[in-house]
C-alpha cells in the first residue's frame, strides 16, 4: 500500500468481501497519501486523517439504499476544491456497486468525476462486489483486492489488545474476518448466549404461531442488547475526537454531525451482520441434521422425509438471508422465518 501512496494516481478501487474492513483501509490509505513518509501513523497529517479531522478528506454519504446522482454530484463538487493543506483533496465513496442499482442508476455521474479529476484530487472507492455493470468505473481505477482476516489473525490481535483467550476465540469465530466487528463482540458477554439462542430455534418451534412469535421477539430483543458494546465503543471514539480537537485549539469536533450519522449507519450494518451470523448458525444446525439423517435411519421413508425437511429448512433460511439485502423490516422477516420453519 505504501508503494501506491508514493506515486498516487487519480483513483483507487478497494474491493473485498464483507469483513475485509474496506472503510478502515480507505481511511488508512488516505492518511498515507497525506503523510510525507507515506503512512508513518505518528505525524500530525496521519493523526488528522485517522481521527476524521482532516478537512481535505471527504467521506461521501448516501441517504438511501442506492447512490443518488445528486449525492455523487456533491462529491464531485468537493473533489474540485483546492486542498487546504499541502497534500491532496481525497474523496472517499463507499459501496460503489450501489451506483448501478435502484430506479435511477448513478454510475454515469461517478464516471464523469473519474474521467476529469483535478490534478490534486484522489478518489478512493470501495466495493464488496464488482459486477459487470461496474466495469467502466473499475477500468478508470487501480483496483486493490483485499481479503478478510483469518480467525487465527483476529484471535491474535484481540489477545494482543488484552482480551482473554476464550473470549477472543468466540469473537474471532463470529466476526467473519471483520476486525472492527471482532473488537465489538469480544466486549459482549452475551455473545455465546446469543449463538445458543439461534441454535436452539429448531427444538423450540413446537408448531404454534404463539411460540414462533415469541422466538422472533426474543431474537429481536437480543439484537437490541448486542448493539450496546458498539455504542460504548463509539462513545469512547467520540470522546477521543473531542480531546484531539481541544488539543488542536478547536472549539469542538468540526464534522461531529457527519460522524454521528456514520455511527448510526454502522449500528445498522452491525445489526444486519448479527442477523446474518444468526442465520448462518441456524443453517449449520439444519446442515448437521441433514448429515445425521443421511448417515442413519434404517426406516427409508422416515429418512427421506427428514432429509427433505432439513433441505427445505436450509432453503427457507437462505431466502431470509437474501431478503435482508432488500431493506425489509426486521421484525417482519423474523416472524416470517419462524412461521415458515414450523413446517420442518
Amino acid at each position: 500500500m505504501r508503494q501506491y501512496a508514493k506515486g498516487p494516481v487519480h483513483a483507487y478501487l478497494f474491493n473485498g468481501p464483507v469483513g475485509s474492513s474496506l472503510r478502515d483501509t480507505a481511511r488508512t490509505f488516505a492518511a498515507a497519501l497525506q503523510c510525507r513518509e507515506h503512512g508513518c501513523g505518528r505525524c500530525e497529517a496521519c493523526r488528522l486523517v485517522l481521527s476524521d479531522n482532516d478537512p481535505d478528506v471527504y467521506f461521501a454519504e448516501r441517504a438511501g439504499v442506492s447512490w443518488r446522482i445528486d449525492e455523487l454530484r456533491e462529491a464531485d463538487r468537493v473533489g474540485r476544491r483546492r486542498p487546504l493543506g499541502a497534500g491532496y483533496q481525497i474523496i472517499v465513496i463507499e459501496d460503489v456497486e450501489l451506483t448501478t442499482t435502484g430506479s435511477s442508476p448513478s454510475a454515469a455521474a461517478l464516471l464523469k468525476s473519474l474521467e476529469e479529476p483535478p490534478s490534486r484530487t484522489v478518489y478512493l472507492l470501495t466495493a464488496e462486489d464488482v459486477p459487470p455493470a461496474l466495469d467502466t468505473i473499475s477500468s478508470r481505477c487501480v483496483e486493490v483486492k483485499l481479503k478478510v482476516l483469518s480467525e487465527a489473525d483476529l484471535r491474535e490481535v484481540l489477545v494482543r489488545e488484552g482480551a482473554d483467550a476464550p473470549a477472543a476465540e468466540v469473537a474471532a469465530n463470529a466476526a467473519n474476518g471483520n476486525l472492527r466487528r471482532a473488537r465489538v463482540l469480544v466486549r459482549d458477554p452475551a455473545l455465546a448466549e446469543r449463538i445458543a439462542q439461534w441454535r436452539a430455534v429448531p427444538e423450540r418451534l413446537n408448531g404454534t404461531p404463539a411460540t414462533s412469535s415469541a422466538l422472533a421477539q426474543a431474537i429481536s430483543a437480543a439484537l437490541d442488547e448486542a448493539i450496546a458494546p458498539l455504542q460504548q465503543m463509539q462513545e469512547e471514539e467520540m470522546a477521543l475526537r473531542v480531546q484531539d480537537s481541544r488539543e488542536m485549539g478547536q472549539r469542538g469536533v468540526a464534522n461531529r454531525r457527519d460522524i454521528e450519522a456514520q455511527f448510526k449507519r454502522e449500528q445498522r450494518r452491525f445489526r444486519i451482520d448479527e442477523l446474518r451470523f444468526g442465520l448462518t448458525a441456524l443453517t449449520n444446525v439444519y446442515r448437521e441434521r441433514l448429515v445425521d439423517n443421511l448417515s442413519a435411519a434404517p426406516d427409508q421413508s422416515r429418512s427421506d422425509y427428514r432429509v427433505g425437511a432439513s433441505m427445505s429448512a436450509i432453503d427457507v433460511v437462505a431466502e431470509a438471508n437474501r431478503r435482508l439485502s432488500s431493506n425489509i423490516d426486521e421484525t417482519l422477516l423474523l416472524n416470517d422465518l419462524m412461521l415458515s420453519l414450523m413446517a420442518f
